[in-house]
């Protein structure tokens, strides 16, 4: 509001509120200064009279949904969605690792931590140390990755995973209780 709309209808800054002193500030305007703590009380005059909810003027995370929404990553030979939102302990991913020629293979890798791979459509090849495994869907692999690794499709398909990634001891822990 102008300094001149300000003089001749001294009201708060949606012309909402209870008149303000000549001189003085709205109430929104106060904490800007520094003179008084925010807080949402002088926000809910002018949430009513716009017929604007609160959430949407202090910029309120949407509430109420449960599901991640992670944006996939892509890598080379996969793309990855986290399935997670945390950067350290027990990770959770979806794996999609198009097929290619063997020739092409990725080499294999160690690194700190252990993985536990769930087939959930097509087939993964798993080489792990000196061992060349073909997981089908519904098949689990659980490996210490200190291990040389390196997962691919096994055939003309691409092959989809659920992957539980821990640091070095953080293994996975299924239950499964009897009827």
């Amino acid at each position: 509001m102008s300094t001149s709309a300000r003089g001749r209808a001294p009201t708060t800054g949606f012309g909402c509120g209870r008149p303000t002193a000549p001189g003085r500030g709205s109430t929104l305007s106060r904490p800007e200064g520094g003179e008084r703590k925010p807080t949402l009380e002088p926000v809910l005059p002018p949430a009513r009279a716009y017929g604007v909810p609160l959430d949407d003027l202090v910029g309120a995370p949407q509430a109420g949904d449960p599901r991640v929404h992670q944006r996939p990553v892509h890598r080379p030979g996969m793309t990855c969605m986290p399935l997670t939102r945390r950067a350290s302990g027990m990770q959770a991913h979806k794996l999609v690792i198009p097929p290619r020629p063997y020739e092409t293979e990725p080499e294999t890798r160690t690194h700190e931590g252990y993985e536990w791979v769930y087939v959930l459509e097509g087939r993964l090849r798993l080489a792990l140390g000196d061992r060349d495994l073909v997981l089908d869907p519904g098949e689990v692999a659980e490996f210490d990755t200190h291990v040389p690794h390196r997962m691919g499709s096994a055939d003309a398909r691409p092959v989809e995973l659920l992957v539980l990634f821990g640091g070095q001891g953080e293994h996975a822990r299924l239950r499964a209780h009897s009827a």
